[in-house]
């Protein structure tokens, strides 16, 4: 007879509860713990830290009672993807064989710039897909990415980061999607949609406050108040739980006003659970636990850190088991910790592998069948290429040098980023994540570096290339040769930027914070070298964040910022040089004009901005949040508002034609900012409200509307509570957010409002 909890057409709650009833308290306490097999075999880190917990892990011991998490059975090293696929089946059969219950375990691995195991797909990095402002396109390749992890036996992807980017300089710029907490919001939902829809649950992270390190330095503490807290990290995280649908929270490393996350119960219950309701899993980020005996030094001992962990409401510990297993025991069962926190942990676990059909009878880790596996398929390609073309950004076209003249006889690429295929790819992905500690491994994928698609792109120019300096060191010895070229070409392009890596093994990337955001290494004079030549340059940044560009901004012939375009990158920027692809992106991040401006962010009040003398300093950046131009033009006309007033819980469209009054089709993102002049509390000088990225052939002209309603304009209050206060309401529509077409202005009547967690949390778009 089969187990009431093995039975699927028993209610996921009570399959959950009638196994924790057979469990002993080591095998519960083994369902909230993990194994990360072959790590310690693992050179170099993949992990923070990973060179002090690796000696821990061992698949054999942890598995002695079950399992809950298998880890990165992927992506830890480069294994064939059929190879792969029957090592974890082998891991699952070992757990269903040799455990009383036969419970198998969720195998969860990393996915930011898709599935990162060896042979997938690379896609852009997430700060290329906030830059396409297309938030179907990201659904569309998140629901790749899950197809790919689901068809080898994975269950759960640690994507995507919401952390809103408050300074330039942290090293996880990369990772996110941009500055702005609703362009976060809506591009991190889409791919949770996607990601779910595949059948892999999402894992929101970091929770948060990550991204506001003092300093922008990895893991330092968070001093940030609490209505900044509420109004710029949360509502990403919100937006994805309630209309993404994600399954799981990541917890953050950082502390913020002195308390970790992942001790702090007020974040991970009562906001997380009691208030936004959550019923998935919080997963630790991998070894956050004991990092708070390690690091943040608020327990004495491993089962302290275990204790605080699940107090405050972590249900499973990654990557492997050091504090969730018999140091928490022995506290369990000396009446410590109450065996009641232990279940509700455990309960959550269970339901999560219910839903996953890793309770059925019937499950078998061995039905991927002899089909070849291909985790880089055409379709997949497609997508990433599509979402590359999109995301770049045609920062200047000062003296419309782009797009390249077919018949353009000599073109010199110049800098370290043109024939390095590497270049194009983020911290996250296997070749820059994983590779570096497989020395005569290829990448596994095809890729086509700068220099190869360019030449390919432009069969008849003579493309002449050297590559002038690296991306680190200080050596100038290549920059007579690159000068040289340059000289004798009709048009320079420079290819400089970022190279991706780990702990200060590249200039981006987790663990690779900077100090100012000058060009990392003598970049800047290679580029400064190349315009003195006379030559038009085209300067090409290929990064994982923002540089300071105010230098050269008026004396390059055009600008373009590509951030890690992935597999297809580089026929996606020869492309847009070519002009077969009109450039359609819109800056996520401010691109600075000083190397040292920082920190700072286009969300600011009016004393964070050039306030009227009271500073020498001018915070101006050399190109604005949502700035992005096209070959193409777009006209802006006939604003209409459907009135003129509304109550504080009324509603308003706001609607525009934008038309193509240039020669070429084009793609325009139509963005809706909105200002409060005058509140209770200092609120953004401006703030992005609803965006629209539309479609336009030559003198074809859309109708935009925006259905704004009044939640969205609301903010926490002196009293901590989220208002909506009558009052007059600024809306603005343009090409950036300080590039505005059209405005008018919005009468909120009526009393002040409190709105909680059912507010309306983004602007539906109609586009007639």
């Amino acid at each position: 007879m089969t187990a009431r909890w093995a039975d699927p057409s028993c209610p996921r709650d009570e399959r959950a509860e009638s196994l924790l009833a057979e469990m002993t308290l080591e095998e519960k306490l083994a369902q909230l713990g993990s194994a990360w097999p072959g790590v310690e075999r693992v050179g170099g880190d993949v992990a923070p830290m990973q060179d002090l917990f690796a000696r821990h892990a061992g698949f054999a011991s942890a598995c002695k009672h079950g399992l809950g998490h298998l880890t990165r059975p992927f992506g830890t090293r480069p294994v064939e993807p059929a190879d792969g696929t029957r090592r974890l089946a082998a891991f699952q059969r070992e757990l269903i064989d040799g455990t009383r219950l036969g419970v198998p375990a969720i195998a969860h691995e990393e996915c930011l710039t898709g599935f990162t195991a060896y042979r997938a797909t690379v896609f852009p990095t997430a700060l290329a897909w906030a830059a396409a402002f297309d938030t179907g396109l990201v659904e569309r390749m998140a629901h790749a990415i899950g197809t790919s992890m689901r068809r080898v036996g994975v269950h759960q992807g640690l994507s995507p980061v919401l952390d809103v980017v408050r300074d330039y300089r942290w090293g996880r710029v990369e990772e996110t999607l941009g500055e702005d907490p609703y362009l976060v919001a809506m591009t991190g939902t889409a791919y949770v949609r996607g990601l779910e829809s595949a059948g892999i649950v999402a894992t929101l992270k970091h929770f948060a406050g990550y991204s506001a390190s003092r300093g922008a330095r990895n893991h330092a503490p968070v001093s940030m108040g609490r209505r900044e807290f509420a109004d710029v990290i949360l509502p990403p995280f919100e937006t994805a739980l309630r209309d993404g649908g994600a399954r799981s929270v990541m917890n953050s490393y950082a502390d913020v006003d002195g308390v970790p996350a992942g001790a702090d119960p007020l974040l991970l219950t009562r906001l997380l659970r009691d208030e936004w309701g959550f019923q998935g899993t919080v997963v630790s980020d991998y070894w956050s636990i004991a990092f708070l005996r390690t690091m943040h030094r608020i327990a004495a001992t491993d089962g302290d850190a275990g204790a605080r962990a699940l107090e405050a409401g972590i249900d499973v510990e990654l990557p492997n088991t050091l504090c969730y297993g018999e140091p928490l025991a022995g506290l369990a069962r000396s009446g410590v910790v109450p065996e009641e926190l232990v279940d509700r942990a455990v309960r959550r676990v269970l339901r999560q592998k219910a839903e996953l059909g890793l309770l059925d009878a019937d499950f078998s880790p061995d039905g991927t069948g002899e089909e070849p596996i291909d985790l880089d398929p055409p379709a997949h390609r497609a997508v990433s290429r599509e979402l590359a073309e999109k995301s770049i950004v045609l920062l200047g076209n000062r003296d419309g040098v782009l797009p390249l003249a077919p018949d353009t006889p000599s073109i010199a690429l110049v800098g370290p980023c043109a024939d390095d295929p590497n270049a194009l790819f983020g911290c996250y992905s296997f070749p820059n994540h994983v590779l570096p500690h497989h020395p005569g491994h290829d990448n596994g994928i095809g890729t086509r570096s700068l220099l190869e698609a360019l030449t390919a792109e432009l069969p008849t120019a003579a493309v002449a290339y050297e590559r002038g300096c690296t991306v680190t060191d200080f050596d100038r010895g290549g920059f007579e040769a690159a000068v040289g070229r340059a000289r004798s070409a009709d048009v320079c392009i420079a290819a400089v930027g970022d190279r991706a890596g780990l702990f200060g093994r590249g200039t981006s990337g987790e663990g690779c914070d900077v100090e100012d955001l000058a060009l990392p290494g003598v970049q800047g004079e290679l580029v400064d070298a190349l315009l003195a030549t006379g030559t038009p340059v085209v300067l090409l940044v290929v990064s994982g964040r923002p540089y300071a560009l105010g230098a050269f901004k008026d004396r390059a012939a055009a600008v373009v910022q590509a951030f890690f375009p992935g597999e297809e990158g580089g026929p996606a920027v020869a492309g847009v040089l070519s002009g077969r692809v009109a450039p359609s992106g819109k800056l996520p991040v401010q691109i600075p004009r000083t190397p040292g401006g920082q920190p700072g962010t286009y969300l600011h009040p009016p004393l964070g901005g050039n306030s009227q003398g009271v500073s020498n300093l001018d915070p101006t950046p050399a190109y604005p949040f949502g700035h992005g131009l096209s070959y193409t033009a777009f006209a802006y006309e006939e604003l209409r508002l459907s009135a003129a007033e509304t109550p504080t819980d009324g509603q308003v469209e706001i609607s525009c034609l934008v038309r193509n009054t240039g020669e070429r089709p084009g793609a325009e993102v139509v963005q809706l900012y909105t200002a409060d002049p005058v509140a209770r509390l200092p609120r953004p000088v401006t703030q992005l409200t609803g965006f629209a990225r539309v479609d336009l052939a030559v003198g074809e002209q859309r109708r935009i509307t925006f259905r704004l309603h009044a939640d969205r304009l609301s903010y926490t209050g002196p009293d901590m509570l989220r208002i909506v206060e009558p009052g007059e309401i600024t809306v603005a529509v343009g090409s950036s957010s300080a590039d505005i077409r059209l405005s008018g202005t919005v009468l909120l009547t009526g009393p002040v409002r409190t709105v909680g967690h059912e507010r309306r949390l983004h602007t539906p778009v109609h586009i007639d």
